[in-house]
């Protein structure tokens, strides 16, 4: 029983860290986390069934919800990384300009010799 509750209040204390290293300000991670925190003082308070309880579903709701707000975060860092949006001309000139200079490379490159 005593390496049962040793494992969980070490989850519960893992789901905590995870809770706030991912989302500091996101309510609902922190949410989960004070559940964690709940449950982990419901068992030092000698209410092993109860503290247990609240502290898995709080370390499962850290980590879903965790999983959500960093998905959340990679997607907005995905729309920032894409490049802006051009025109059709400015993108043909561009194309245009970039055949020139490689033609104008090769021609350079084989007569040089």
């Amino acid at each position: 029983m005593s390496r049962l509750l040793v494992t969980i209040v070490a989850a519960a204390l893992v789901g905590v860290w995870f809770g706030q290293g991912i989302a500091a300000d996101d309510s609902k991670v922190k949410g989960a986390t004070r559940q964690v925190e709940r449950g982990a003082k419901t068992i030092g308070e000698g209410k092993v069934g109860t503290g247990v309880e609240e502290t898995a579903k709080g370390v499962g709701n850290t980590v879903v919800e965790g999983a959500k707000y960093a998905g959340d975060k990679l997607k907005e860092s995905a729309r920032a990384a894409e490049p802006d949006a051009k025109d059709a001309w400015t993108s043909f000139k561009e194309s245009a300009n970039a055949l020139g200079t490689s033609v104008k490379h090769f021609f350079t490159r084989l007569f040089s010799k």
